[in-house]
């Protein structure tokens, strides 16, 4: 949309990365899960290499027939609060529980990790009593006592 209306085109980060999959790519993946599934079983698609936004911006506005810095600027507008520079598809922790082929070279079971629900409602009647006070630095630290693996985007507490 941006590139049709003859820009700027906006990106984020000059170094931001995201993961990219064609509508038939995806859809087909989705199909493929849903028909290998037996009941509970939680996939996860491999979706490649991620993309420098960067360079997907150039590679479309290239493919319109325009030129970068001709026709349309891209302009870096700087990461939003509590977004990252690259998706993480799996965590370390939770690549170390997938438990492997699920008969598609595209698609892996995961293993689920079982939740206290009584526990996980009391952290978030807490979650909500620190937001309700605004105590971002409080919200911050029950999030990585419940997501171990979760740390705030940098400038995310200024």
């Amino acid at each position: 949309q941006q590139i049709a209306e003859g820009g700027p085109v906006t990106v984020t980060d000059r170094e931001v990365k995201r993961y990219f999959m064609t509508l038939p790519e995806a859809s087909q993946l989705v199909i493929q899960a849903g028909a290998l599934g037996k009941g509970g079983e939680v996939f996860v698609l491999d979706m490649g290499e991620p993309v420098k936004v960067l360079d997907m911006a150039r590679e479309l506005i290239r493919l319109s027939g325009l030129e970068v810095g001709e026709d349309i600027e891209i302009k870096i507008v700087g990461l939003r609060p509590g977004e990252k520079m690259f998706e993480e598809i799996l965590t370390e922790e939770e690549r170390s529980r997938v438990l492997g082929d699920s008969g598609h070279e595209k698609i892996f079971i995961a293993k689920v990790e079982e939740v206290d629900g009584g526990k996980l409602e009391k952290d978030i009647e807490e979650l909500e009593r620190l937001a309700k006070e605004m105590d971002s630095e409080g919200v911050v630290r029950k999030l990585q006592e419940m997501v171990p693996s979760y740390r705030p985007n940098r400038g995310m507490l200024e």
